[in-house]
């Protein structure tokens, strides 16, 4: 109620306001009720707040772009200002002032700016000495200047000269005389008499030679040339006490600005080419300090720099008390002193060389353009190394102390993330960058952060890190994975309790490490560092995966299912696909009805849960008849699955799953040409020679069939996949850090496809041994069709028989291999085509990516004619399977190629000569 009547109060406001109606008129409580009607109703906001930021910073934008940088820069910062004092009604205002601008960019003055200053306040009138001698009437007591002579032996002149010293004293207290006027006498006058006299004249003297007065000549006119004016000249101290006041940054008379020797002073006593080379060796080691001396006046944002800026300050605090004592020798002097110049020049040399190596470094970071904050610590690295190759010990100290000084900022953000898994927000020099957005916890390990990386595609990181920076990436990264799993006592166990020293005293000193390069001492001092933090996080959350994630339990899971480890439950499992197969049966597509099956198949070894399978639906476009007469339709479109946790799921990524799928597609191939093959044969005794010779020529053939696929069975299975399997086991226990265990297991996936023949290089023998699989499908076949023909002719001739013989026989008899249930293969495959009413009636590939056998072995040929072509067929496909693997391998150096030769040896050995 107390919101109803605000809203009602400030509703007659805004009618009072616009209308200015009387409060009796009988039209205001109709704009009244009109006004409240509306804003009840009011659902959506006046303004919108992303199109008025959007006009805001546009506005900026079209300032820069006319040219009117000084007005952006002054409407950035009343923008900055406004920022801590916006609430929910600052998009309003913002959206009204827009409303009301009229071409700002053509009309707005910055000197409007000044007239929303407030004044500054007229200052109070100043307290004078006249004043207070007016108001308090001191001119007239001239009695309060007097001053009483009580000696003696005063006189009445004396008091009379007081008199007038004091009337003059007060007129000039209380009169208007100027600096400018004439010195009046007061008491301090006599009182004290001027004292220095001889020291200023002394001083003047000393000095005289920095001022050179105009002659006669010159003030009437006559200036000579400056390579003919006369040289001031100076003493060797006068000229070493400028040199040194130049070394230290001071403002000289004989050196310059930019400590160019003047011209205008000549030192007694040597030549003038002499003088020139001294000051000019003076000069140029104080143009090299000069750029150190302006770098560390500037005011640097990042602390990368700071710390550098800090640290060159410190280099040149230490030489100008170097200069102080040099300076102290000649000026409280305590033994007898030769002032030498070039003694001097000679004793400084050595303390010179490291800053001028240190402004080198100075001058190529501002002279590079767009460079990162460790760009510094790239060019301290590498010049600290040239001074130890070059021997220059000092140089090397103080480049190597800086260098360290400077990297243990660089570290904070370094021991952030290796520490706490932290990211210092807004860090721009840090080679580690993290997703906005949040990921599964899956691909924590592999999206959520990111290494930086240039345009160019170089890491984001000084030169000297990279071959640590994989260790550090990772140390982080098993901190935040530790952090999802709530393992926070292992956590708290990575602390930095004895972090290794990076400072030069512990890298770089001592007499064993004397003469090793500084690249190696700082290499194996980071290493320890990193190691300090990297291995109690590595070995924790691999211990976790094994022994809380169950990441062993989980590479048996996909050993039983994908590579089939388990004979009975992968027999049990392919057994029932086949036999929907060859019935010609749809409902083994129904992802529900293949769970079942693999659950069921897989119960004894695996939990049921954790497995699930499914079909392609892109790969089920053929009919049933087409899908049983070739392995390349599909078989491949059977997809099984396993339910892994998510931290088991970062070692084995859906890639390695991928891989696994393709060696379970291969391995259900083989087994499909196996179980047919296998198919028990039944008892049938012709009794033409020529039925004899075809039984016998399909044994023989039906045998190499299956001796290729036991052959490729055995070979994937003792061969390729159990010893991969446990070597990945033992690369897996022995994987310093997570990094590691993926990499060892995609080399696993890597390997089983190579050595089964799945990679692209031999991709033409792949298909080959496939069509020996279609080979063996399309035999039974044509066998099948054989034996029903010769069923059919055997029951006509005993229909005939009884036809003709005189006796009639009442009992009925056996029907021959019709009646013991053999069926011709093409009668199932009229049935099935009967029963798939929605499917199209087309003539499919039973080759796939070989030979079509449909055409190539017409059904229309005698039967012994069809064995005789695929005998021929199988000894072709063996004889280039056997020869493209020993080609392969002979031409390769991988790991693999020892696999393909003992493939080939294997081959050859049924090879016919």
């Amino acid at each position: 109620m107390a919101y109803q009547a605000q809203l009602a109060a400030q509703a007659d406001e805004l009618v009072t306001a616009i209308t200015n109606i009387p409060e009796n008129h009988k039209h205001r409580d109709v704009y009244r009720e009109y006004v409240l009607r509306s804003i009840r109703h009011h659902t959506f906001v006046r303004t919108n707040q992303f199109e008025v930021a959007d006009r805001i910073k546009g506005l900026e934008e079209r300032f820069r772009v006319v040219g009117r940088d000084a007005l952006a820069d002054a409407y950035r910062q009343r923008l900055d200002a406004l920022e801590p004092h916006r609430d929910h009604t600052t998009p309003d205002i913002l959206h009204f002032l827009l409303e009301l601008a009229d071409q700002p960019a053509q009309k707005s003055k910055l000197t409007d700016l000044d007239l929303l200053k407030e004044p500054e306040p007229e200052p109070e009138p100043v307290l004078t000495w006249r004043e207070i001698a007016d108001e308090d009437g001191w001119k007239r007591e001239r009695d309060i200047w007097r001053l009483n002579n009580w000696e003696p032996d005063s006189s009445d002149e004396e008091h009379e000269a007081d008199a007038r010293s004091v009337a003059s004293a007060a007129e000039s207290l209380t009169s208007a005389s100027s600096a400018d006027e004439r010195h009046q006498r007061t008491a301090l006058d006599l009182a004290f008499k001027p004292q220095g006299e001889e020291g200023l004249q002394k001083l003047a003297q000393e000095i005289s030679w920095r001022y050179h007065p105009p002659t006669g000549e010159q003030e009437q006119g006559g200036k000579e040339e400056e390579e003919d004016e006369e040289k001031t000249p100076i003493s060797t101290l006068h000229l070493l006490r400028d040199a040194l006041f130049m070394l230290g940054g001071l403002e000289t008379t004989v050196f310059g600005k930019d400590c160019n020797p003047g011209t205008s002073y000549q030192l007694r006593g040597i030549s003038a080419q002499a003088h020139q080379a001294l000051v000019t060796s003076f000069a140029e080691c104080g143009r090299k300090l000069a750029p150190l001396r302006v770098f560390v006046k500037g005011r640097e944002q990042s602390p990368l720099l700071q710390v550098f800026q800090h640290s060159v300050q410190k280099a040149l605090h230490n030489f100008d008390t170097e200069l102080a004592a040099v300076q102290t020798r000649f000026v409280a002097i305590k033994e007898d002193v030769v002032v030498s110049l070039v003694g001097i020049l000679a004793e400084l040399g050595p303390k010179l060389k490291p800053l001028c190596a240190l402004a080198d470094i100075v001058g190529k970071v501002q002279e590079e353009r767009n460079t990162h904050a460790f760009r510094y610590l790239e060019l301290l690295y590498d010049a600290v190394g040239m001074a130890q190759l070059q021997g220059h010990d000092a140089t090397y100290e103080l480049l190597g102390s800086i260098f360290l000084e400077c990297f243990q900022v660089y570290l904070k953000p370094i021991r952030m993330w290796m520490e706490e898994g932290r990211l210092l927000p807004g860090d721009r020099t840090f080679f580690v960058s993290e997703s906005p957005t949040k990921l599964p916890l899956p691909q924590i390990w592999k999206s959520q952060f990111n290494l930086l990386r240039t345009p160019e595609g170089n890491l984001h990181a000084p030169r000297f890190l990279k071959p640590a920076i994989h260790r550090i990436f990772t140390a982080g990264k098993s901190i935040v994975v530790l952090q999802h799993m709530r393992q926070h006592t292992a956590t708290r166990r990575y602390q930095a309790t004895d972090e290794p020293k990076m400072d030069f005293a512990t890298v770089c000193s001592g007499d064993e490490v004397k003469f090793a390069p500084f690249s190696e001492l700082f290499g194996a001092a980071f290493q320890a560092w990193i190691q300090s933090k990297h291995h109690t996080a590595a070995v924790t959350l691999r211990e976790l995966l094994y022994s809380s994630y169950g990441l062993s339990q989980g590479l048996d899971t996909l050993e039983k299912t994908y590579l089939m480890s388990d004979g009975a439950s992968s027999t049990a499992f392919t057994s029932a696909i086949f036999r929907h197969l060859d019935n010609f049966s749809s409902s083994w597509k129904d992802r529900f009805t293949l769970t079942e099956i693999a659950q069921e198949a897989f119960s004894s070894s695996v939990d049921g849960y954790r497995i699930f399978a499914d079909v392609d639906p892109r790969a089920l476009t053929h009919s049933a008849v087409d899908s049983r007469s070739s392995v390349r339709l599909s078989l491949p479109a059977v997809r099984v699955g396993c339910r892994l946790n998510w931290p088991v799921q970062i070692v084995i990524p859906e890639e390695g799953l991928r891989g696994y799928q393709t060696i379970f597609t291969f391995l259900l191939q083989t087994r499909r040409a196996v179980s047919l093959l296998q198919h028990p044969v039944k008892d049938f005794h012709p009794t033409s020679m020529d039925a004899r010779g075809q039984m016998a020529t399909y044994y023989l053939l039906r045998t190499k069939l299956l001796w290729f696929c036991n052959l490729i069975l055995t070979y994937l299975t003792t061969l390729v996949l159990v010893p991969n399997t446990a070597r990945l086991r033992t690369d897996l226990r022995n994987a310093a850090d997570v990094d590691d265990m993926i990499a060892a297991h995609s080399d696993f996936i890597s390997r089983i496809l190579k050595e089964s023949c799945q990679g692209a290089k031999l991709q033409p023998i792949r298909e080959c041994i496939l069509d020996v699989f279609d080979l063996a499908i399309k035999v039974e076949d044509a066998q099948g069709e054989e034996m029903a023909r010769l069923a059919e002719e055997e029951q006509e001739i005993n229909r005939l028989s009884v036809m003709s013989s005189p006796y009639k026989t009442p009992s009925k008899k056996s029907k021959g291999l019709l009646g013991m249930g053999m069926r011709s293969p093409n009668a199932r495959k009229k049935r099935a085509a009967e029963d798939e009413e929605d499917e199209d009636d087309e003539d499919g590939d039973a080759g796939g990516g070989g030979i079509d056998f449909r055409k190539s072995i017409s059904s229309v040929k005698p039967h012994h004619v069809v064995l005789k072509e695929m005998r021929s067929y199988f000894e072709r496909y063996l004889r280039f399977i056997a020869g493209g693997l020993r080609g392969v391998a002979r031409a390769s150096k991988e790991e693999a190629a020892s696999r393909w030769d003992l493939l080939a040896e294997m081959l050859e050995a049924g090879i016919k000569d």
